[in-house]
């Protein structure tokens, strides 16, 4: 059966991005045609500056979202990454496969140390080699595919030439995954720069929507969503990033076509109107669900206990044969004799 995996990095709310881009093709389709895994992926969350309070909150918050969007833990495994050792235990093998080269090219690695040093500062160590740790994620699970944003497709190609040159170096251990990528809104952009993601992490809040904003606060950032120059509702992602961005929400909120749907308004207006309202209804089962479930925390704790049993099973294998193939003396474990014995 083919093996899925992906995750989401508690550094800030999940976003409409999350959902429409990742979470509600999940839930639809690879729970059900795949043996699936799914990660809060919490060691990623601290390669930046970050509130240690924060980051438990928010890694709590994107495990009950993912149950309200309708993953179901009888069907898929849902888990968070620090609670499964091997994947740092990985990630430090990996390391010594990978070169400073490849992790130097990584973009958002070059953005954000740009950015930084324009600032008179540098980014974190982890920061730079966090590429080799998402490979680690991947590779511990003999994942066949990784469900990704467009952004991340880069990642998911390192990690296919580190397996491929570690089964060449020291003998086959892992299989080598690829990434697929959703057919609409596989990257919704940001309401008030549509030429930028609409990222969890970014806080400049009128441009994001949110799962659990409320509804009049969903109608409120659609409406005001930037547009272009023009009066004529055209799909063009080059000249009309605005629009072309209102017409993939409102496509994958739908099943419309994006360019089909244009054709159907002869006004910014009525167009936002109507993405608005999608928005609305799409998000509305979503955050009914994610209120019964903080209700029940016991119910989240247990799934995230459970998650964690089934990943550490799956991975430990995995991790064990690359340790063995790369020289690592394989640790000795006692008799049952000889800890009765040290008992005694």
């Amino acid at each position: 059966m083919t093996r899925v995996f992906s995750g989401v990095k508690p550094t800030g709310h999940l976003t409409l991005g999350n959902y429409l881009g990742a979470m509600r093709q999940w839930v639809a389709v690879d729970q059900h045609r795949a043996e699936a895994l799914f990660c809060i992926v919490d060691l990623h969350a601290l390669t930046v500056d970050h509130d240690p309070a924060r980051v438990r909150r928010l890694s709590r918050q994107a495990a009950t979202l993912l149950l309200a969007a309708g993953l179901d833990p009888t069907l898929c495994t849902v888990f968070v990454q620090s609670h499964v050792d091997e994947h740092a235990r990985l990630s430090y093998l990996l390391e010594c496969v990978a070169t400073d080269g490849e992790m130097r090219r990584m973009i958002q690695y070059k953005e954000k140390a740009a950015r930084e040093q324009r600032r008179g500062g540098s980014v974190r160590l982890s920061l730079l080699t966090y590429p080799v740790l998402m490979a680690a994620d991947i590779l511990a699970y003999g994942t066949d595919e990784v469900p990704v944003g467009d952004d991340q497709a880069q990642h998911v190609e390192l990690s296919r030439d580190l397996a491929v040159r570690f089964n060449r170096r020291y003998g086959h251990t892992f299989v080598v995954p690829r990434a697929t990528l959703p057919a609409v809104a596989a990257r919704v952009m940001n309401l008030q720069d549509p030429t930028s993601k609409m990222g969890k992490s970014d806080d400049t809040g009128p441009g994001i929507v949110y799962l659990l904003d409320e509804p009049d606060v969903v109608r409120k950032k659609v409406m005001r969503a930037v547009t272009d120059n023009g009066r004529e509702v055209v799909y063009d992602r080059e000249s009309r990033p605005g629009v072309a961005n209102l017409l993939e929400i409102l496509a994958a909120c739908t099943g419309g076509d994006p360019e089909a749907l244009a054709g159907a308004y002869e006004s910014y207006g009525a167009l936002k109107k109507d993405t608005a309202e999608a928005v609305v209804e799409v998000l509305r089962p979503v955050r009914d669900r994610h209120k019964e479930l903080c209700a029940d925390p016991g119910h989240v704790e247990g799934v995230l206990r459970d998650g964690a049993e089934r990943a550490r099973a799956t991975a430990r294998p995995t991790v064990d044969d690359a340790y063995r193939a790369i020289g690592l003396l394989p640790a000795v474990s006692r008799t049952t004799e000889e800890v009765v014995n040290a008992v005694g």
